[in-house]
């Protein structure tokens, strides 16, 4: 037997540390401790039991778990956090002794770091990058479209930028985008990226004004690691395109060479002054190319170049091998047919060329049009990029944003910018009819929205999914049948009122003669009793018919409907008491889901009779 251990000594009671406790171990203040968190990826954790993990004390402290603690001792940037402590008290002490030539050495000299090492710690493979993209994008997407204003930082800002139209410069080139939807938040996309499904928003580009209950500092720190990331994505990302990184537009005329002139021998300062001009003059001018470039980019119009050829991206032709005798032929067959649909899907826009109008939002256009395919063009004079004018007779469609224009061209549809969201969203061209200029739109239904089984769809998706599956014609008759018959039915109620009144004309009519019949059955003698008994035999003798035996046919439906109930009662029955209540709260929630279903459809077919009311009122009057 040996000693009984002392109290807090083990288990739960060693396992965490406070924050506190934290900080004077690593020996560095709270904020550079937050920010070491948040690039190391070492969030606070919530301890099953206070009382023991706080030796007592069950005061509302923040834990941590010891071993993380530990990791962050060995951190290499602890030491450039401390280096930059004694540069900012450098800093100081030289502005405060008004030493300028002092405080500008010490500023060239700033304490730099990189967190290449941490991005490869969090994240051994590139997959593993590519499943933790959703808030990286979604931050990174967020700071491009921010002001310059105090509270952000310019550099970060043209930054994140520069790495957000690189990463959809990519998803151009490989037509990796799925999913498109417009909220109030934002524009939600979703693209697939070597097999992983990514999802982020981009804000909607209007006026913005930074809120004041949010800490900044704390959103800097998560883009500082984000763009390190992103910037190693985007290098992986490109290189398995074989393309330039940083991307190199197709249509870039080479560098002109600097011909230098023959120097003329000048005096004192008249020279000097020249080669100061020339020089600034010189750096102005690649100031103005590098800006143009960064604009023409920004732009998405231009193909990228090759590597080795510089020429645009060629479209690979997928060796196809023969399958195996241990493959599952319609397993084949089947993922044949899921490869044709997603290249059909990529290419949806090929071979149409578009052309924006002013109002529309250009760079999200641009970005769908050309993921999947098709050619966009806009206003010279609107920004650049643009690659065809307006006066082009091979554009098809115009996105218009606005009720009516004063010049429109025959061979061209004018449609609301909704229609290249939903066209994509259905993987297929909608038709155009109900997208055309003031036109009210049909209801933007949101992709990431999957019903499950009893839940309410909305007609318009049901009509989609009919649609997709081409059972669209069979609709279309549905819904003339249905116009047929309800202008008929003024014509059905007139003649109705006369076939009513002449049956009822027949029916008083036989009920006369049989009233007759009886009355003299009553009143008169017996010999004409037997004879009225013996016309009422004779007609219900005519009225007798044999009719030859048929086979009684068996309803297999309503059979196999009634053997899989007995089964379903059998197997309920059998369900051990364990789980009983589990299964009883499961078939309540999907009763309730479909009350809920049955409530929303039945307030749909009411507005939908309103509106049909209001129609025929607008008809008649």
């Amino acid at each position: 037997m040996g000693r009984p251990k002392k109290k807090g000594t083990s288990g739960a009671a060693t396992a965490y540390i406070h924050r506190t406790k934290a900080i004077k171990k690593l020996q560095i203040s709270l904020k550079d401790f937050r920010r070491l968190c948040i690039l190391k990826g070492i969030y606070p954790v919530e301890p099953r039991h206070r009382k023991v993990v706080g030796h007592g004390n069950q005061a509302p402290r923040t834990y941590y778990f010891v071993k993380d603690i530990q990791f962050l001792l060995h951190e290499p940037l602890i030491n450039k956090f401390r280096e930059f402590k004694h540069f900012m008290r450098r800093l100081k002490r030289a502005y405060g002794t008004k030493n300028m030539n002092s405080a500008s050495r010490i500023r060239r000299n700033r304490p730099k770091y990189k967190l290449d090492h941490i991005v490869k710690e969090r994240y051994p493979t590139f997959i593993d990058a590519i499943r933790d993209m959703d808030d990286c994008l979604s931050m990174v997407f967020l700071f491009s479209v921010f002001p310059k204003t105090k509270e952000t930082d310019t550099r970060f800002i043209q930054l994140c930028r520069r790495l957000s139209v690189e990463f959809m410069h990519f998803v151009i080139a490989s037509k990796s985008l799925r999913k498109v939807f417009i909220s109030i938040k934002g524009i939600y996309y979703q693209a697939e990226l070597f097999g992983q499904v990514v999802n982020w928003v981009l804000p909607h580009s209007t006026g913005f004004a930074h809120p004041t209950d949010v800490d900044y500092k704390v959103m800097k720190t998560f883009v500082e690691f984000y763009t390190t990331l992103l910037g190693f994505v985007n290098f992986k990302c490109y290189s398995s395109l074989n393309l330039h990184y940083p991307p190199k537009l197709l249509l870039d005329s080479p560098e002109e060479e600097v011909v230098e002139e023959p120097k003329v021998k000048q005096r004192g300062k008249k020279r000097k002054n020249e080669e100061k001009l020339k020089k600034l003059k010189e750096r102005e001018r690649k100031f103005v190319e590098k800006e143009s470039v960064e604009d023409r980019l920004a732009a998405l119009s231009q193909t990228l170049q090759v590597k080795g050829t510089g020429g645009p991206e060629e479209e690979v032709d997928i060796d196809e091998f023969p399958a195996s005798e241990t493959d599952d032929p319609e397993r084949v067959e089947l993922a044949k047919q899921e490869q044709e649909k997603l290249e059909k899907f990529q290419n949806l826009f090929k071979g149409l060329k578009f052309f924006l109008n002013r109002e529309v939002p250009r760079e999200t256009l641009v970005f769908i049009i050309r993921s999947f395919g098709g050619e966009v063009s806009w206003h010279s004079t609107h920004a650049v990029g643009s690659s065809y004018p307006e006066t082009d007779e091979k554009i098809t469609h115009q996105i218009v944003d606005r009720p009516t224009m004063a010049n429109t061209y025959l061979s061209r549809y004018y449609v609301q910018p909704q229609w290249v969201f939903d066209s994509v969203n259905a993987r297929m061209l909608l038709p155009v009819k109900d997208y055309f200029m003031g036109e009210t739109l049909p209801p933007h239904l949101s992709p990431f929205v999957v019903e499950q089984e009893g839940e309410y769809v909305p007609p318009e998706k049901q009509a989609l999914v009919n649609r997709q599956r081409g059972i669209e014609e069979e609709e279309e008759d549905s819904d003339i049948e249905d116009e047929e018959e309800e202008e008929a039915e003024g014509g059905e109620e007139s003649g109705s009122v006369v076939e009513d009144s002449s049956e009822e004309e027949d029916d008083s009519e036989e009920s006369d003669e049989d009233s007759d019949d009886e009355q003299s059955e009553e009143t008169g003698p017996p010999a004409k009793k037997k004879k009225a008994d013996s016309k009422k035999k004779s007609k219900k003798e005519l009225n007798m018919s044999v009719e030859a035996g048929t086979v009684e046919v068996e309803n297999t439906h309503k059979r196999h409907q009634q053997k899989t109930a007995e089964e379903r009662r059998l197997a309920e029955m059998m369900i051990p008491k364990k789980k009983k209540r589990l299964y009883n709260k499961i078939m309540h929630s999907r009763k309730k889901n479909a009350q809920e279903a049955r409530v929303l459809k039945e307030k749909r077919v009411a507005i939908d009779k309103e509106k049909k009311k209001e129609k025929k009122k607008q008809k008649l009057t």
